[in-house]
C-alpha cells in the first residue's frame, strides 16, 4: 500500500468523548484513525492493561472500546488526587462500516482494529 492510498480525514467526535470523565474514574485513551480505500484502522493506546481486559463493541458506525487498568491509575489536578481505573472511548466513522468483518489485535499496549467499509454497489474498470 502507498502513501497515496491513505488518507487523513478529521473525524467529529462527540465533546465529552475527548476528555477523561474524572467522576466516573474513566480515562479516554490516545486514538489515532486512518482511512485507507475499502477499510478504516482505528488504533488506541492502553497502556497498563492487559488483553484479556479490553472490549469492542460496535453502534452503528462507531466502535467503543472500554479497557480495565491493571493498577489504579492516579493524577494530580488543582491539589485533588484522582483515581482512575477505566480507559474508555466512543469512536464514530463517517461511512458505513462492516463491523462483522472487523479484526483486532492488541499487542504492548497498542489495540489496532481493522475495520472494512460496507459497500453497497461495486463498479468495474474496463479493459
Amino acid at each position: 500500500m502507498t502513501d497515496e492510498d491513505l488518507k487523513f480525514r478529521m473525524i467529529p467526535h462527540v465533546i465529552n468523548s475527548l476528555f477523561d470523565d474524572i467522576e466516573n474514574k474513566i480515562l479516554s485513551p490516545l486514538s489515532c484513525i486512518r482511512e485507507f480505500d475499502n477499510h478504516w484502522m482505528v488504533e488506541f493506546d492502553l497502556p497498563m492493561v492487559g488483553k484479556k481486559d479490553v472490549k469492542v463493541s460496535f453502534d452503528r458506525n462507531a466502535v467503543n472500546v472500554e479497557a480495565k487498568l491493571k493498577q489504579k491509575y492516579s493524577e494530580e489536578k488543582l491539589g485533588k488526587i484522582t483515581k482512575f481505573e477505566y480507559f474508555k472511548k466512543s469512536i464514530s466513522l463517517p461511512e458505513k462500516i462492516d463491523s462483522e468483518k472487523a479484526t483486532a489485535k492488541f499487542q504492548k499496549g497498542r489495540l489496532e482494529i481493522k475495520i472494512p467499509k460496507k459497500t453497497i454497489g461495486k463498479s468495474i474498470k474496463i479493459n
